[in-house]
This record gives structure tokens, sequence and C-alpha cells, in this order.
């Protein structure tokens, strides 16, 4: 399994972003679905990365920058075929480590209440994060669970 910069421009990874986007707004309602579209992923305030062992994909992950010390975990996915192989886990290792090599002294995430986020919300919490309020441009929403990591 390895970790690479990807510019998301090859079709499994723009495939995985487009399952993504759609489950989320099967989960939650769609003034409440903050993933971003491959448009709003290639910004220079947002790095993204996959997974992938030999030739298949296994998951993505994105940091984008908040403030010089701040930064939001986006787009943490695994395809739905290729789940408890670790890669999720590594991706997550992965983002915090840049963002300590970064300087960042928390790191921040948002995601969904569905019972669907369950793994999600397990897999953050026992990496560190612990749920908080909203940060950055969010509100409070009965949709949305907020975590933080202390760096």
């Amino acid at each position: 399994m390895h970790i690479e910069r990807d510019d998301i421009t090859r079709p499994q990874v723009l495939a995985l972003l487009q399952e993504h986007l759609d489950n989320m707004h099967e989960l939650s309602p769609p003034e409440q679905v903050f993933a971003l579209d491959v448009s709003r992923l290639k910004v220079p305030d947002i790095d993204f990365w996959t997974v992938w062992d030999g030739g298949d994909l296994l998951g993505c992950g994105a940091l984008k920058q908040l403030t010089s010390t701040q930064g939001e975990i986006k787009s943490m996915r695994t395809p739905a075929a290729s789940r408890r192989r670790g890669a999720g886990r590594a991706m997550l290792t992965h983002i915090v480590a840049v963002a300590r090599a970064r300087g960042y002294d928390r790191l921040n995430l948002e995601t969904g209440t569905h019972p669907a986020f369950g793994a999600a919300h397990a897999l953050y919490a026992s990496a560190g994060f612990v749920f908080c309020g909203p940060f950055g441009s969010y509100c409070e929403d009965p949709h949305s669970v907020f975590m933080s990591l202390q760096l």
C-alpha cells in the first residue's frame, strides 16, 4: 500500500470522488453536504492524496489549510468494495503527519451524524480526535459532527 499526491485526473479517482458525493447526498440534506467536488479540491489551499495497492485505488483524502496554524481534513473516502483493509487509517495517519510537519497546532474535520458515519467517527476517535463545536465557517446543525485533534 502506498500514498501519493494526486492531481485528480485519473478515471478511478474521479469515480471514487463521485461515489463520495453521491453517498453524501444520500445520507444528508443537500444544503448540509460539505463534500467538495473535483473543481473545489483543485485549489491552492488543498492537498489531495490517494492510497493504492498496486493498481487498485483504496482511498483518498485531502488537507485544507484554514489558517497558518489549523487545517481541515476533507474528502476522506474508501471505496465500498475496499473497506476494512487499513487504507482509511493509513490516509489519516498521513494527513496528521503532514499537518504536524506544517506546524499546525490543530486539525479539524466535519462529518455527518447518520449512523453510516459511525465507522468514521470511531476511526477519528481512535486517532485522538475529540468532538468539538463548529470551526471556520461552519455553523451548528443537527446533520454535522465536528471533531478536532490538538497537535
